[in-house]
C-alpha cells in the first residue's frame, strides 16, 4: 500500500490545479486520472474578467495564461448594430490546452497515476483508495475532482440533486471569412433579437489564428433545431441573428460542430469525513453564464491555500474539518453568485414578462450609450489587437 497526504481523483482543470498548488507547497499528493494527455473537450474556452484575479490567487496565472490569445477589444451587437466597442481581457484557449498546461505545472514530487479508481472508503483518520490494478493507496484526504463522473459517489453515499435539467446548451465551432483574410472585428458578442429564438448570445473570439465561436441556447436536446444547425449552420445563424451579415460579411463554419448540454445540479450528503469535492464534482454551473472557471479557481484556491494546510497541522480528518471548506464565505459567495447568474441570464434571454423585456431594452440602451460615449471621448482609438495579426499571451503582462 502507498501512503500519502492527499489523493486527487480526476485530472481535469480542478484536479490538475490542485495537484500543482499542493506540489508547489511541498504537500505529499498523488493525482489519479486515466488520460496521459487530457483529450479535447467542449468546456471553458476563454478566461477573462473575474476569473483572472481568482486564477492569480492560485499562483499559476503566468504559466496557464502563456498559451492563450488575448482579444484586446470586443464588439457588442444587437439588431445587426454594433452598440459598443470596449477593451477586453478575454484569453482564448481550448480546454484541453488549458488543462494540459495546468498539468505541466505539477512538480515532480507529485506522482500522477494514469489509471482509474474502482473503490473508495473513508474514516475520521485515513482514507482508502483502490486502483483498477488492485493497488491500494492510504491518504489523509481524498479530493474528488472527477467532474460529472458518478461511480465513486455511490460508494460514498453522495446524491446528486438536479435543479435544472438541460439548463443551457453550448455549441462550439470555428468561423472563417469568405473571400477575405479576416473578419472585421477582434472579438464579438452578438445578442439575439427575439426571445422565441431561445438564444443567450453568440461569442466570437480568437484562439491563435482561428476565430472560435460559442453559441449559447436554451433548447431541449431533441429539438430539431440542432439537426438543422448541423446541416446548414450558416443559414441557421442568419435566421436567429438577422443583421449579423452586415457586420461579419460572408462567412462559413469550418471543422466539427460540438454540442454540449449542461444540467444544473448540486451534491447532497457531501459533509463527510475524509473527502472533499471541488468544481463540477460538487455543483455545476451554467456555461452561458460563464462562471464555471470562477468556481473551479475559487474552490481550489481556498482548499489549497487555506484549508488543507490547516487540516494537516493536526491529527484526523473528521467532518468538522471538512465543513470548514463548504462553509468558507469566499466559496459560498462564489457559489451563490454563480447560481443566481445562471437563472438571471436565462430569464433575461427567453422570458417574455414585462419586467424582463424592460431589462433587455435597458441593457441595450445602456450599452448603446456607452458606445456613443466611447466614440465621443476617444474617436481615434485604435483596436489593440487585430484579427489580421493575432497575438498570444506570451511575453505580455497578465
Amino acid at each position: 500500500m502507498r501512503y500519502t497526504d492527499i489523493v486527487i481523483v480526476g485530472g481535469g482543470l480542478a484536479g490538475s490545479t490542485t495537484a500543482a498548488m499542493l506540489g508547489r507547497a511541498g504537500i505529499a499528493a498523488i493525482m489519479i486520472d486515466p488520460h496521459t494527455t487530457y483529450p479535447p473537450d467542449l468546456r471553458c474556452e476563454k478566461i477573462g474578467g473575474t476569473q483572472l484575479p481568482r486564477l492569480r490567487r492560485t499562483g499559476l496565472a503566468e504559466e496557464i495564461l502563456r498559451p492563450t490569445t488575448i482579444d484586446g477589444e470586443v464588439w457588442e451587437a444587437r439588431f445587426g448594430v454594433v452598440v459598443v466597442k470596449r477593451p477586453s481581457d478575454q484569453h482564448g484557449v481550448m480546454y484541453d490546452t488549458l488543462v494540459n498546461t495546468a498539468r505541466a505545472q505539477i512538480p515532480p514530487g507529485v506522482e500522477i497515476l494514469h489509471t482509474k479508481v474502482v473503490e473508495v472508503s473513508t474514516t475520521d483518520d485515513r482514507q482508502r483508495v483502490v486502483l483498477a490494478d488492485g493497488e491500494e493507496i492510504s491518504a489523509r484526504l481524498i479530493v474528488l475532482a472527477n467532474g460529472l463522473s458518478v461511480s465513486l459517489r455511490h460508494m460514498l453515499g453522495l446524491q446528486r440533486r438536479v435543479i435544472s435539467e438541460c439548463h443551457s446548451v453550448t455549441l462550439g465551432f470555428d468561423v472563417a471569412p469568405v473571400g477575405r483574410p479576416a473578419l472585421p472585428f477582434p472579438a464579438l458578442t452578438y445578442w439575439p433579437k427575439r426571445t422565441a429564438d431561445r438564444m443567450a448570445y453568440l461569442t466570437l473570439f480568437p484562439i491563435g489564428s482561428t476565430m472560435r465561436a460559442n453559441m449559447m441556447v436554451y433548447r431541449p436536446m431533441d429539438d430539431i433545431w440542432f439537426r438543422e444547425f448541423r446541416e446548414n449552420p450558416e443559414a441557421t445563424m442568419r435566421a436567429v441573428m438577422p443583421g449579423f451579415d452586415r457586420m461579419a460579411g460572408d462567412f462559413k463554419v469550418i471543422g466539427p460542430i460540438k454540442i454540449r448540454p449542461a444540467d444544473l445540479y448540486v451534491t447532497e450528503n457531501h459533509r463527510q469525513a475524509g473527502v472533499v469535492l471541488v468544481g463540477d464534482a460538487f455543483a455545476t454551473s451554467c456555461p452561458a453564464a460563464g462562471t464555471g472557471t470562477d468556481k473551479v479557481f475559487t474552490d481550489v484556491e481556498r482548499l489549497c491555500n487555506v484549508h488543507i494546510p490547516n487540516w494537516l497541522s493536526t491529527e484526523g480528518m473528521g467532518r468538522t474539518k471538512i465543513e470548514m471548506f463548504y462553509d468558507d464565505p469566499v466559496k459560498t459567495e462564489c457559489d451563490a453568485w454563480s447560481a443566481a447568474k445562471a437563472w438571471h441570464l436565462r430569464s433575461l434571454s427567453i422570458d417574455d414578462g414585462l419586467t424582463w423585456r424592460a431589462r433587455r431594452w435597458a441593457r441595450f440602451i445602456g450599452r448603446l450609450v456607452q458606445g456613443v460615449m466611447r466614440r465621443t471621448h476617444r474617436p481615434n482609438q485604435s483596436v489593440t489587437t487585430s484579427r489580421t495579426s493575432p497575438q498570444s499571451h506570451q511575453g505580455r503582462t497578465a
